[in-house]
Order: C-alpha cells, then structure tokens, then sequence
C-alpha cells in the first residue's frame, strides 16, 4: 500500500543528555497512514546531525560539544516494534482485501439436516452413557468405557 504526504511539518529534534546534546530543526513529511512508527529519520537526519547509524548494534552516533552522543535500543525492544509492525501491517492489508473478497464469493448455507458426507459417524463400541443433569435423566453423554474414573 502506499501513502501520500498531504503536507510537511518541522520540528525539532534534540538527542543527548543535559551535558552533552545536539538540537536541529528536521522536515517531515505528514502522511495519513496507521503505522506502528511516529516518525522516521533517515538520510535527512543522519546528515544535518552528522551521525552514523550501526543497524547491527542498534546504535546511532553522532558529534556532541562535549564528547561522542550515542542513542541505542535493545534487540528485544526492536523486535517488539517489528512485530507490531508486521501485525498492524497484516491487518491493514486484510482489511483492504477483505471488501474484494466479500464481492468474490457466493455465501453457502449449509442444511443441517443433511449429512453433510457419505460416511456417517459410527462411536466404537465400548462406551457408556453418562449422566451430565442429575435432574434431568435424559441429558446424557457417552464416553469410552475404559477410561479411568479420575
């Protein structure tokens, strides 16, 4: 599926701590379109902040005034997102095909009356009918005879 931007918005975006932090004003792109992420940086913001991600290590590094300002996550924390990702994902796709679908089957009723194969059930013959009302004498089930009595 694809979405398009209905306009731009700048915010700005500050990573670090109060003794060493950068701040910069980033574009972004507004689009109308259910997803598990709030915002994206990409090249736009590795560039204007001068920041090299590591996606192996899940590490984001970048210049500071004071010394090396380095963001990361946590592979379980990454692996929730993705799969919230992947299931909002799966459920926008669904809901998309499921209109297409509808159009695309007949419904079937099914006549309860009619055994609905050519084979009928047969119960093994070692079973016993069992009482599951004891108010109500002809209520009753029946299980295989050599089951224990726990």
């Amino acid at each position: 599926m694809q979405a398009y931007p209905l306009g731009q918005i700048d915010l700005p975006v500050t990573f670090g701590d109060r003794a060493n932090f950068r701040s910069e004003v980033l574009t972004f792109k507004v689009v109308d379109f259910l997803g598990s992420y709030h915002a994206i940086l990409g090249q736009p913001c590795y560039a204007k902040f001068t920041a090299i991600p590591n996606y192996s290590y899940l590490k984001l590094k970048m210049p500071g005034p004071n010394n090396v300002i380095t963001m990361g996550s946590t592979f379980l924390h990454a692996y929730t997102c993705d799969h919230e990702h992947y299931e909002l994902a799966t459920t926008i796709i669904n809901l998309a095909k499921l209109p297409q679908l509808k159009n695309s089957s007949t419904p079937v009723v099914l006549d309860c009356c009619k055994p609905t194969s050519s084979t009928t059930f047969h119960p093994i013959e070692e079973t016993k009918a069992v009482g599951i009302d004891p108010t109500d004498p002809t209520k009753t089930v029946r299980i295989e005879a050599k089951l224990p009595a726990k």
